[in-house]
């Protein structure tokens, strides 16, 4: 019976795919859903990514958590990427560059975004009553130089011009991870979390950066991982996530923290 169940759900899987005439069916159309975020009555959101995988592009868990508590705070959600180069490509397998490989940030995004994924240049702020951006590497790597740069780096145009349309028109914007350095660097004064601000035996692998915080001339603020700091003056959520060695649903929690912190502020 096992082999009959197998030979009719191998069948099935096939049938899936094929079509009358056998041949492989055309893929859905990328418009036909994104993570089941059709249009709802919540703020729209806007989420910004740099790739996919840690090390050169959005940090999946991550990307992934903040599109779960958005759908679950009712928003509606549209993903957008940068159309240019990554920095480099990393062997996720060997933690080193693929020197031979060359990876496109929009096009690699819209593994996370399922296909539907907008070029960052045609984001406004007018259409949408927030923007978050997801952490990784991707982000101090693709829409920033912040990894080779630090303190000096220069921050994408259009990622720069987001973060200034949106904080110009009072609508909050969220950041996880080592995102916060991009509002660190392009809004003067503003008030991030990257967590903690030494090391305590490789908890926080990463707490050097609450130093370049400061040095871009931010306001450091401590946080633990679940936590997310709110400045409510301009606006800005941000939350430690993957800057801390944690368990993967302590890194959820944290990010559903800083989603619910802006859906509050989205919704005033």
């Amino acid at each position: 019976m096992a082999g009959v169940r197998a030979l009719m759900a191998s069948r099935w899987v096939a049938s899936a795919f094929l079509s009358a005439s056998g041949r492989l069916r055309p893929l859905p159309s990328p418009r036909a859903a994104l993570h089941g975020s059709a249009p709802r009555a919540g703020p729209r959101v806007a989420v910004v990514l740099s790739g996919c995988g840690v090390y050169d592009g959005t940090e999946i868990h991550e990307a992934s958590a903040v599109l779960v508590h958005l759908s679950r705070g009712g928003a509606e959600v549209q993903l957008f990427a940068p159309d240019v180069p990554q920095l480099h490509v990393i062997d996720h397998t060997k933690g080193q560059p693929a020197e031979s490989e060359t990876r496109n940030v929009l096009r690699e995004s819209a593994r996370i975004a399922r296909g539907k994924i907008t070029d960052l240049a045609q984001l406004r702020a007018a259409d949408h009553a927030a923007v978050i951006f997801p952490g990784g590497f991707g982000a101090a790597k693709n829409l920033s130089t912040f990894a080779v740069d630090g303190k000096d780096c220069r921050v994408h145009r259009d990622v720069e011009r987001v973060l200034k349309e949106f904080h110009e028109a009072g609508k909050p914007i969220g950041l996880c991870c080592i995102a916060p350095v991009l509002a660190a660097k392009v809004l003067r004064g503003v008030e991030v979390t990257v967590g903690h601000e030494q090391e305590e035996g490789g908890r926080w692998p990463y707490a050097g950066t609450a130093e370049a915080v400061k040095a871009l001339g931010a306001k450091h603020c401590v946080k633990d991982v679940t936590e997310a700091h709110v400045d409510r003056g301009n606006k800005v959520v941000t939350t430690p996530a993957f800057m801390c060695e944690a368990a993967l649903h302590h890194i959820y929690d944290g990010v559903g923290a800083m989603v619910r912190g802006v859906l509050e502020l989205a919704r005033k």
